[in-house]
């Protein structure tokens, strides 16, 4: 199964959803998962080579790649029906290369966050993915939710953005967040993620069918 994480908006939370996800299904799930980091950034990539530098097994592997060297990549990795690909999208929209991987996703993330710019980004990221792959869900992920936000906000935001997916539970805006690696979830994070995670898996991954 490939899962899409993207946004155009830059401080969404695309890299560390995608490490939060990636140990779930692996340790929560016990999933054979591989990243592709295509994220200009590489943070994804940068984190799984400092865990590697103190010899700890890696849970699953981390490729950073780029656009070009996509379409072999999927080939080897779809080999395996029982394998996740998650995969860290760059956070623009305007490559054509990013065509194929787009049409690849059996599954779209897009997590965000209630500000107007990152509100605009989402949405203009959910129509060009929705345009390209209509068959994949989407679905939205609020992150970093501040306290300051009003209740009427999200519920007018989450109105707008279910004409194009499901929103899910959300994430609260934790400085713990920044110590999630490609080893492990923190454990004081695992009662925020771990719901979160179950909705996904149970609603969009468990047991769905994988393309050929």
């Amino acid at each position: 199964m490939v899962i899409l994480i993207g946004n155009q908006k830059g401080g969404a939370g695309k890299s560390t959803i995608t490490l939060l996800l990636a140990n779930y299904l692996s340790e929560v799930q016990q999933q054979k998962v591989t990243v592709l980091d295509m994220d200009y950034q590489q943070s994804v990539s940068s984190k799984f080579e400092k865990a590697k530098i103190l010899d700890n097994e890696a849970p699953y592997e981390v490729i950073p790649a780029d656009l070009k060297h996509f379409p072999i990549l999927l080939n080897v990795l779809t080999k395996n029906p029982h394998e996740i690909i998650l995969i860290d999208l760059p956070g623009k929209m305007d490559d054509d290369g990013l065509i194929p991987v787009i049409v690849s996703g059996e599954l779209i993330l897009s997590p965000f966050n209630y500000d107007e710019f990152s509100v605009d980004s989402t949405l203009l990221f959910a129509m060009v993915a929705s345009k390209i792959n209509n068959q994949a869900p989407i679905v939205f992920i609020p992150n970093r939710i501040k306290s300051t936000v009003r209740y009427n906000t999200r519920d007018e935001v989450d109105t707008v953005l279910q004409k194009f997916g499901t929103v899910t539970l959300g994430l609260s805006d934790r400085i713990d967040f920044q110590r999630v690696d490609t080893l492990h979830t923190p454990a004081i994070l695992l009662p925020l993620v771990l719901p979160l995670f179950d909705q996904l898996y149970a609603s969009f991954i468990k047991n769905k069918e994988v393309k050929c």
